[in-house]
């Protein structure tokens, strides 16, 4: 029973927090999200979602005055990501970013490997994650629904570790990195239309901040 109330609890909190925030900046609103319930709400979040991953960024930051100072640092990040990879979708979660890159921009259809044009804008990426280095890293692969599930999911897990590959090649540290496949699991297009398949052909970077980031934050907001 009181596992259900708490549950039930975080189900009223996530509808609050969503009519709320609408008409919140997006600095204010991982700041809102995170002081409310936390990784409790995050989990409920992320399965409702079907991502655990964009779950915890939405749900397991700091929260409070901390939490709007992540945002801060996250916007900065988010708008420097969008800058040099126009041709990206960048969108600021809670206390993160969400970098999603399809295809057409890494890698060839029922391909891992990565060819010029794809280290090019990898290298795009790095250029900012060397600039926040207090930031960690989920690299998501995802798949259209073509193929065994048993081989799209194998093949967004290869696409995922070509990227971990090339960041580690580049002098990124392996400690920021967590690499995950998703298979055909997650579509967020289509895959009714050729066009929505080569869009579920994709990669994606949740970008949050790292204890020393949240530290840093902290100590920020008892000055306050």
């Amino acid at each position: 029973m009181k596992k259900q109330y708490l549950h039930f609890l975080s189900l009223i909190a996530i509808s609050f927090l969503i009519a709320s925030c609408a008409s919140m900046t997006k600095t204010q609103k991982g700041g809102v999200i995170g002081a409310a319930g936390g990784g409790a709400i995050g989990a409920v979040i992320g399965k409702t979602l079907g991502n655990t991953g964009l779950g915890a960024i939405i749900g397991a930051g700091v929260g409070g005055v901390t939490g709007v100072l992540i945002g801060k640092q996250m916007d900065k990040q988010a708008a420097d990501m969008k800058k040099n990879l126009p041709n990206a979708k960048v969108e600021r979660v809670g206390e993160g970013i969400v970098v999603e890159l399809s295809e057409k921009i890494l890698f060839g259809f029922n391909r891992s490997d990565l060819e010029s044009e794809a280290m090019r804008n990898l290298d795009k990426i790095i250029a900012v994650l060397q600039n926040y280095p207090e930031t960690n890293v989920e690299i998501q692969g995802h798949t259209d629904n073509k193929g065994t599930d048993e081989y799209n999911m194998d093949l967004s897990k290869r696409r995922a570790s070509s990227v971990y590959a090339y960041f580690y090649q580049r002098g990124l540290p392996a400690s920021r990195f967590t690499i995950v496949g998703y298979g055909e699991s997650l579509p967020k297009y289509s895959n009714e239309s050729k066009s929505g398949q080569a869009q579920n052909r994709r990669v994606e970077f949740l970008i949050s901040a790292n204890e020393k980031m949240k530290e840093a934050a902290r100590k920020e907001a008892e000055g306050k």
